[in-house]
C-alpha cells in the first residue's frame, strides 16, 4: 500500500468568457514609479472578465505588492488567477503570489479576475498608494521587545511587539548572527537547524509591502538546549504519519495531547509544475501550518515533512534538473526551519532510474547547503525486505553522497492471501537491516539498526490484512531492544477517529481513540 494524499482542496477553475476587447481604464505609468493598470478582456453586460498589470518604473526592486479597489454594491467578485484575492463588502485587497511578488526595475506581473455585475473598480491603491505611480519610501518602524520565549536541542522559539507602518507590515525578518535565518507573517518565529548547548544571538526586522525595511531590533541571546532527543541517538523515536490534507485539517497540538505524542511526519508536499506545494492547495513557501509546528516545538517536539506518496507528482518528477528539485526542496526547508525531511518514494516514481537519480543529487546538494539536515526515503517493503527497486534508490542515495539518517519501510498492504501483519514487520524490519547491513557495510550493528525504521498501516490495510493492538505492543518490543532509528505509522487521523468507515478516515477495527499512538509513544529509542 501506499501512503495516500487525499486532494481534498482545489484550485478555482479560470472561467473562458467570449467577445470583448482590451480597454485601459486607469492613467497611464508614471515614469520612474510603481503603477497598476486596469484592463479589461471582455464584458458581457452582467459581468466581465478584468486584469490589472503592476510594473516597476522605478529604480529599485519591489519584493511584493498590494492592489485595492472598490466595487459598487451588487458587484461581487468571482473566480481569479496569479493573485490571492478577498472581497470584504465592497473592498477587494489582491496580494501577490510567492512567484510573482518580486518585480525587478522595469519588470511586470499581472493578475487576472471574473466579476458578477456592471460596476467597475474605483478607489484603486497600489501599496497603499495611487495606482497611477506613487512610490512608497516610509519605512516601518522597529520591531521592540524581542524576548526568546522557548528552545529545544535544535531550534529557538521567539516573540516580539509588532512594528507600524504607514502603509501595513507584511513580514518579520529574524536573522541570526547578522544572516536572515527565516520570514514569518506574525510577531513569533522559530528557528531551526541549530546545535544543541549553543548560544545564538538573534534580531527582527520589520518589512512592509513596497519592500521598505526597519531598523533591527533589540539583539537578544538564547541558547539551545542539551541533547538530541530519545536514547541512543535516536532524534526522533516516535514521528506518526498526519494527512495534513485531511478536512479539517488536523490539529497537530491536539494529536500530541490525546495520543502522548511529541513528534509527527506531516504528509505530503507534492509539485504544481515544477513548484513545491502541499497537495496543490497550499504554497509551502508561505510556510502553511507553521503556527501548529511552532507549537509542537514549543512543547519540546519536532516535525519532518514528507514528499512524495502515492498521489500527486513528486518533485524529481516534475523538475528537470537536480538543481531545480534542490530548490524547492531547501524552499520548504527553509519556510519551516526544518531539522529533518522525509521522501516517500513509491508507485512509478520507485522504479524510475532517471528521478531516482535525480532526486539523489538534488538531495546531496541540499545537504551540501543545509549540513545539518537530516533525510529519511520511505520505501515499499515486504517481509523479505526492500524490492530490488526500493534496495536501487538507496544505493544511488548513498553514491550520490546523501548522508541517510534512516531508511522507513512501510510495513502494510503485503498482499498476503494469509499471514500474521505484526510477525510481517518484525520480518521486513529485519530484512531490511540485512540489506542495508550490505549497503554499508563500514558501519556497525547499533549504526545499521539507528538507519530502520517501520511504519505499519493501524487496523485494516487495503488489502484486507489487520494490523491490531497486539501487533503494535510487538513492534515496540522489537524497536526497544534492537533500539530502531524510528517507529511511524499511518496514520494519525485514522487512530483519532476509531471508526468504521473509509479506510482514509478509520482502521475498521474495535479500538479506543489514540488508543494507537499511546502504544507507539512507549517507545524511546
Amino acid at each position: 500500500m501506499a501512503l495516500r494524499l487525499r486532494l481534498v482542496l482545489a484550485a478555482a477553475a479560470t472561467l473562458l468568457v467570449a467577445g470583448g476587447t482590451a480597454a485601459i481604464t486607469t492613467p497611464a505609468a508614471a515614469a520612474g514609479s510603481l503603477t497598476a493598470t486596469l484592463t479589461y478582456d471582455s464584458d458581457w453586460g452582467s459581468g466581465y472578465q478584468a486584469k490589472y498589470t503592476i510594473a516597476n518604473g522605478s529604480a529599485s526592486t519591489v519584493t511584493a505588492w498590494k492592489v485595492e479597489f472598490d466595487l459598487p454594491s451588487g458587484t461581487t467578485l468571482g473566480s481569479y488567477w496569479d493573485a490571492l484575492m478577498a472581497q470584504s463588502g465592497a473592498h477587494v485587497t489582491a496580494t501577490n503570489r510567492t512567484y510573482n511578488g518580486t518585480l525587478a526595475p522595469g519588470a511586470s506581473t499581472s493578475f487576472g479576475f471574473l466579476v458578477s455585475g456592471s460596476g467597475k473598480p474605483a478607489n484603486c491603491k497600489l501599496n497603499g498608494a495611487s495606482c497611477a505611480g506613487v512610490i512608497d519610501t516610509q519605512a516601518p518602524t522597529a520591531p521592540a521587545s524581542l524576548r526568546g520565549t522557548g528552545a529545544t536541542s535544535s531550534s529557538v522559539s521567539l516573540a516580539w511587539n509588532a512594528a507600524t507602518d504607514n502603509v501595513g507590515v507584511t513580514a518579520y525578518d529574524i536573522y541570526r548572527g547578522g544572516t536572515l535565518a527565516t520570514t514569518v507573517t506574525g510577531t513569533t518565529g522559530t528557528v531551526g537547524g541549530l546545535s544543541a548547548s549553543t548560544a545564538y544571538t538573534f534580531t527582527v526586522k520589520a518589512r512592509d509591502a513596497a519592500g521598505n525595511t526597519s531598523a533591527a531590533s533589540n539583539s537578544v541571546s538564547v541558547s539551545t538546549t542539551a541533547g538530541g532527543g530519545g536514547g541512543g541517538g535516536t532524534p526522533l523515536p516516535v514521528a506518526p504519519y498526519v494527512d495534513m490534507g485531511a478536512w479539517p485539517t488536523p490539529s497537530l497540538v491536539d494529536m500530541a495531547t490525546a495520543g502522548n505524542l511529541k513528534n509527527f511526519t506531516l504528509a505530503f508536499v507534492n509539485s504544481a509544475g515544477c513548484k513545491a506545494s502541499w497537495f496543490n492547495a497550499y504554497d509551502p513557501r508561505a510556510a502553511w501550518a507553521k503556527d501548529q509546528i511552532d507549537a509542537i516545538r514549543a512543547r519540546g517536539g519536532d516535525v519532518k515533512i514528507s514528499f512524495g506518496g502515492a498521489s500527486g507528482i513528486e518533485l524529481a518528477q516534475a523538475c528537470s534538473t537536480p538543481a531545480l528539485v534542490k530548490a524547492e526542496y531547501q524552499a520548504v526547508v527553509d519556510a519551516y526551519q526544518l531539522n529533518y525531511i522525509d521522501l516517500d518514494i513509491e508507485g512509478a516514481a520507485v522504479a524510475d532510474p532517471t528521478t531516482v537519480a535525480r532526486r539523489s543529487q538534488a538531495l546531496a546538494l541540499l545537504q551540501a547547503a543545509r549540513p545539518n539536515l537530516k533525510i529519511s526515503l520511505t520505501l515499499p517493503v515486504l517481509p523479505e525486505g526492500l524490492t530490488a527497486d526500493g534496495v536501487a534508490v538507496v544505493r544511488s542515495a548513498r553514491d550520490a553522497g546523501v548522508n541517510l539518517d534512516l531508511v522507513n519501510v512501510m510495513a502494510m498492504d503485503y498482499q498476503r492471501s494469509s499471514g500474521d501483519y505484526g510477525n510481517f514487520a518484525v520480518q521486513a524490519a529485519q530484512s531490511t537491516f540485512a540489506q542495508l547491513k550490505t549497503l554499508y557495510p563500514a558501519k556497525t550493528d547499533a549504526q545499521v539498526w539507528r538507519m530502520v525504521g517501520v511504519t505499519p498501516m493501524l487496523g485494516k490495510n487495503d488489502d484486507g490484512g489487520t494490523y491490531d493492538q497486539a501487533d503494535a505492543r510487538q513492534m515496540v518490543a522489537f524497536a526497544q531492544a534492537n533500539h530502531l532509528g524510528m517507529l511511524s505509522f499511518w496514520e494519525t487521523t485514522r487512530d483519532r477517529n476509531a471508526c468504521t468507515g473509509a479506510l482514509y478516515l478509520c482502521t475498521n477495527i474495535p479500538q479506543q481513540p489514540y488508543e494507537f499512538s499511546r502504544i507507539f509513544a512507549a517507545y524511546t529509542g
